[in-house]
């Protein structure tokens, strides 16, 4: 037999509780050298961003090891936020990529040391054409701090790792001051959720930021039947439609109830002779213009059907579509 089935019992050897001490051990090293961050964060951070937000061209973001690593995901951050951005891997460059380097750009460089060997080259290279460069890193009398217009020093914190050799504790701030540093120019550049769905047009940021109207089903499309037609005429609407739905409206058009499939099997013993008002369900789940399609997606969920109407945000009962479950699914897949 495997040895592997003794594993989960020698990972507990030390007890469950000593495991999630040290777990917790390591969340709250890393969680105070963010509050430091936080706290000690001055105007260096404002210069940062008035060089970063005057690039011309794009904010290459460049690091090497696990900043390295980090910096690949602030240039994505970045990219994804309205400000358009690069990875350049500090090694690589030195052997050709510093050719994607141009006048126009800024340089964000990642370094915990500020004296990575790579670092010379990068930095010779970007003062022959004089590239701005905005520094993060722990060592003020470094070459790069020296280097850098704009320094954003991290605190002085011990790494996670209890022998200080594996950086933790600093990417996790390099990460954070990536992310203040692309959300503040977010908010400046005043870019909008319908400027960051084009940046996310498929997946779940896709849902955060569509409003139903913007895909829903409209006019004639509408399967809407009056209160007294008889249930052959709403059977023929449902099954034209193809939303296994029907609403129901009065003669001022306002919705007075809804028709599904399940409404029709509930009352299939008396369907003949019957009226839309004797079937349908009335004050059924509905959606409200401006809603996004996340809400759509756990209104359907959490409700368990498949179709939702979308009503006029000012007159709360007229009905200016309808959303599917398969519309969204498909909006989700991008």
């Amino acid at each position: 037999m495997s040895d592997c089935t003794s594993f989960p019992s020698l990972a507990y050897s030390s007890g469950p509780e000593r495991l999630v001490a040290l777990g917790r051990n390591v969340i709250a090293t890393e969680a105070e050298a963010l509050w430091a961050l936080g706290n000690e964060l001055d105007q260096s951070f404002g210069h940062a961003i008035a060089t970063l937000q005057q690039t011309k061209g794009r904010i290459c973001v460049c690091g090497l090891g696990k900043s390295g690593h980090i910096a690949r995901k602030i240039a994505s951050t970045l990219s994804a936020t309205g400000s358009p951005a690069i990875f350049l891997h500090a090694s690589e460059a030195v052997h050709g990529d510093l050719g994607a380097l141009h006048e126009a750009d800024t340089l964000l460089i990642l370094s915990n040391s500020g004296s990575t060997r790579e670092l010379g080259t990068i930095l010779l290279r970007a003062d022959h054409m004089n590239i701005p460069i905005v520094a993060i890193t722990s060592a003020r009398g470094s070459r790069l701090a020296e280097a850098a217009e704009t320094c954003l020093f991290l605190p002085n914190k011990a790494e996670a790792c209890p022998h200080q050799s594996s950086p933790t504790t600093s990417t996790t701030m390099m990460l954070a001051l990536g992310d203040a540093l692309a959300i503040t120019l977010m908010r400046l550049k005043g870019v909008t959720a319908a400027t960051l769905h084009s940046f996310h047009p498929g997946g779940r940021l896709g849902l955060d930021l569509v409003t139903v109207e913007s895909f829903m089903h409209r006019g004639e499309q509408l399967p809407i039947v009056a209160t007294d037609v008889c249930m052959q005429t709403v059977v023929a609407t449902m099954n034209e439609g193809g939303f296994g739905v029907a609403a129901v409206v009065d003669e001022q058009g306002h919705l007075e109830g809804v028709i599904t499939d399940g409404d029709l099997r509930r009352h299939a013993h008396s369907l003949r002779g019957a009226v839309a008002r004797d079937v349908m369900t009335r004050n059924p789940h509905v959606l409200f213009e401006g809603m996004l399609a996340r809400d759509a997606l756990e209104m359907l969920s959490d409700a368990r059907i498949t179709s939702l109407l979308v009503m006029d945000a000012e007159d709360e009962r007229r009905i200016i579509g309808l959303v599917h479950i398969h519309d969204l699914l498909r909006l989700e897949i991008g």
